[in-house]
């Protein structure tokens, strides 16, 4: 033998003359290999003016002296380039890139113990494999960030407001739960049952910190009076609806919002755009405030609600003058407003043919402006069990004549009607009213023609008309 076997370094012979030679030619090649640190790893041709010790690993396609010479150590030793081949296991420095390479038998990859701050594209992987979305990719059982020696902060940073910074939890890598600054600079909190659908579950105002719960719990707390939109045909009810460009698509869902808000003594308003809505509303009590629901008071049709099934269109449970609906036609097979609490009501077109508006169980309805009336039904208008309607000085046209098959105005079993001053435009078919079990029909002297129709009214067991 007459090498070492593994740095290939010459063994001196017995007898050897000129002993030095192979010495020296040992010692250049442990300067070159041992303590390995090269210039770069980058260049097919040496360099043009090399200085003595210079080390390089020669790039693919090498030429001039380094021709055929490709991976291994380029050293500059003496005046002429040696070339040593590397073995597995081998590292080396690479000055230029400052990063720690070494030699798996085919090529030269990193090794480990490289900065872990590169500027540009650097991927880190422990137990996982980064790629460019997920530049740090860990698998672990757990992580832990320490402090060293005092508090310790985690920080998500984020370009612009509309932007996201947040912390996303996934189950089979689908999201179920997020918090953070995510659209905007306020914090949310949200889950989702599939990745795809999500709800919004808390959010604290930046501005304020007063926190809200879209989804319901704990109430939103108005500040100022607050509109909120519904567009059917624009909307979507995963919006906030607060402006036109972000209205619900529902005005079920305008009015869940509203019933779930902290009024604080500031007045809603549900604006809804132009169209048809195939929704049965249910207005329940409002905590510290009222609200107005507004479609087209110019030309309610405009603006159509009908009923669900057999649900009647607008059930009212409010209390002391909180709700009030306006500029909507009411069309279906139901009961136009069922109120068993309070109700205000202006510019409505009644279309519905089972009962426009009924009063039931010490509820009452109020007319605060003019409406109409075009479509025909059983009764227009009763009040039953203790509730009331009440009207004055106001206008009701009739379109089309149509025809109460039961009476325009029915009390019964202690219900009241005041209709006083009332202008009637138009004509009808059918009994103009009908009192019975102790009801009452006050019209502030209007006469039994009073109200429109074609059939005298009638009352019984112990109902009243005056």
């Amino acid at each position: 033998m007459t090498d070492t076997p593994n740095l290939k370094l010459p063994y001196i012979a017995a007898a050897q003359a000129q002993k030095h030679v192979t010495h020296n030619e040992a010692i250049r090649a442990l300067d070159a290999i041992v303590q390995l640190s090269v210039l770069d790893q980058d260049l097919a041709t040496p360099p043009a003016s090399p200085t003595d010790g210079d080390r390089y690993i020669v790039a693919a396609s090498a030429t001039g002296a380094w021709a055929g010479h490709e991976t291994e150590i380029a050293a500059y030793q003496d005046g002429a380039w040696m070339f040593y081949a590397p073995k597995e296991g081998w590292l080396a420095w690479v000055a230029d890139e400052d990063k720690l390479y070494g030699w798996d038998g085919t090529a030269w990859v990193i090794a480990g113990g490289n900065s872990l701050n590169p500027v540009t594209g650097g991927l880190v992987g422990i137990n996982a494999t980064a790629d460019t979305t997920n530049r740090l990719a860990v698998s672990s059982p757990a992580s832990l960030f320490n402090h060293a020696g005092a508090g310790h902060q985690l920080k998500v940073n984020k370009n612009a407001a509309t932007d996201t910074a947040s912390v996303l939890f996934q189950t089979g890598f689908s999201g179920r739960a997020e918090f953070g600054t995510t659209g905007d600079d306020d914090w949310h909190v949200k889950v989702s049952p599939d990745g795809s659908t999500w709800y919004e579950a808390l959010i604290v105002d930046r501005n304020t910190g007063r926190v809200t719960f879209p989804s319901g719990g704990v109430r939103r707390q108005l500040t100022a009076n607050t509109t909120w939109y519904v567009n059917a045909a624009t909307g979507s009810d995963s919006n906030d609806g607060l402006t036109p460009g972000t209205a619900f698509a529902t005005i079920t869902k305008a009015v869940k919002t509203v019933i779930a808000t902290d009024l604080n003594t500031f007045n809603a308003t549900i604006q809804i755009a132009a169209g048809t809505y195939t929704e049965s509303l249910y207005l329940e009590p409002l905590q510290g405030g009222k609200c107005t629901i507004i479609g087209d008071t110019t030309t309610p049709s405009n603006v159509t609600l009908v009923n669900v099934g057999s649900e009647d269109n607008i059930t009212s449970y409010g209390l002391s003058e909180q709700w009030t609906v306006k500029g909507v036609k009411l069309t279906g097979n139901r009961v136009g407003f069922e109120v068993r609490g309070n109700l205000l009501f202006s510019d409505i077109d009644f279309a519905t043919s089972f009962i426009h508006m009924r009063a039931n169980y010490n509820g009452w309805i109020r007319a605060d402006g003019n409406y109409t009336i075009s479509a025909s039904a059983q009764e227009h208008m009763r009040a039953a069990n203790n509730a009331a309607i009440i009207m004055f000085n106001k206008t009701v046209t009739l379109v089309g004549t149509p025809n109460f098959s039961t009476a325009y105005a029915r009390a019964q079993n202690r219900g009241f009607i005041r209709n006083d001053g009332m202008t009637f435009s138009g004509a009808a078919t059918g009994k103009r009213y009908s009192a019975e079990e102790q009801a009452g029909i006050n019209t502030g002297g209007g006469g039994a023609s009073y109200f429109p129709g074609d059939v005298a009214g009638t009352t019984s067991l112990g109902g009243s008309y005056v």
